[in-house]
């Protein structure tokens, strides 16, 4: 599964101002993420399609961008490039929104080139969110890194190493043990493997909202992971992290400069840009806005010497 030559191709053509790797980093779990990354210039994206294992790569070319796919599921992925790309993004309405809040409004001038993906595909997803529940960014990243390279399986396409995402029957079909060494202690292991264990019932949503009651119905996924599946799989613009650690704070301050705000404040704040709410979320993450820090950092535990 290593052809170098595309068997699928696309000329896309994005809005002036887009910008690719802003667009495209919800995709991206850290630099180093085995399954996608931007490499001089070019976003690569492995995945599971419905047609087989595939990957796309999403190049700058003469202010265009060329979508080429690679694999039995190239055809599948160079249709959803331009939703992988953030090209399907609808900002109906937001600009009246964004202009009710001054900070809104700027981000919303200072980012209009950053637009929101929507990968069609909700297992990859959702083994990442399991991994971020409740545990540092490092933690989690640890975890998902370590179960791909565990389960590894070579992308098609020139660009290596870069892996597919573990199939869906393999989780489910592990006992929990086997990612015990990853740092994954037994709550957020079974989690993951019931949901692989339906994971062909949520490929079948229709959209964001059925899928949000879906994995909301699987034990150990709540509103938080939810949300976090759907904003990418969907490219969901209302989607909040309900249950964040950080998000209440960083709205809280952004939008009334109180330094910190629990789910209740933050809703209540965001109310004002309903059916775009994870947008302004999104733009605050983008400007790098944060409340102020008090206290010691969450510590990073070893669930693999328990």
């Amino acid at each position: 599964m290593t052809g170098t030559e595309p068997t699928a191709r696309r000329v896309l053509h994005p809005p002036a101002g887009y910008r690719l790797a802003g667009s495209v980093r919800a995709l991206t779990f850290s630099p180093y993420d085995p399954c996608a990354r931007i490499a001089d210039g070019t976003f690569w994206w492995a995945t599971r399609t419905p047609d087989g294992p595939a990957t796309l790569s999403l190049r700058p070319v003469a202010g265009d961008l060329l979508a080429e796919g690679y694999g039995p599921g190239a055809e599948w992925v160079v249709a959803q490039a331009d939703a992988v790309a953030g090209l399907r993004d609808d900002l109906t309405g937001f600009a009246d929104l964004a202009a009710t809040h001054p900070l809104v409004a700027r981000l919303a001038r200072e980012h209009h080139g950053l637009r929101m993906p929507a990968t069609g595909l909700v297992f990859p997803r959702v083994l990442r969110a399991v991994f971020e529940q409740k545990v540092t960014g490092k933690e989690a990243y640890r975890a998902y890194a370590a179960t791909v390279r565990h389960f590894a399986e070579q992308a098609p396409g020139p660009l290596q190493p870069l892996l597919l995402p573990p199939e869906p029957a393999a989780i489910a079909a592990a006992p929990y043990w086997v990612f015990h060494p990853f740092g994954v202690e037994q709550r957020r292991a079974d989690t993951l493997r019931r949901a692989a264990a339906v994971a062909d019932r949520l490929e079948r949503c229709a959209d964001s909202a059925e899928a949000t009651r879906r994995l909301t119905a699987v034990p150990g996924i709540g509103a938080w992971t939810a949300a976090e599946v759907v904003r990418v799989a969907y490219g969901d613009p209302d989607a909040v992290s309900v249950g964040d650690y950080h998000v209440p704070n960083t709205v809280a301050w952004a939008l009334a400069g109180e330094p910190r705000g629990d789910d209740a404040r933050m809703l209540a704040l965001l109310e004002p840009f309903r059916g775009h709410r994870g947008r302004v979320c999104v733009l605050l993450e983008a400007a790098g806005i944060q409340a102020p820090k008090y206290g010691p950092r969450a510590p990073i535990r070893s669930f693999a010497r328990f």
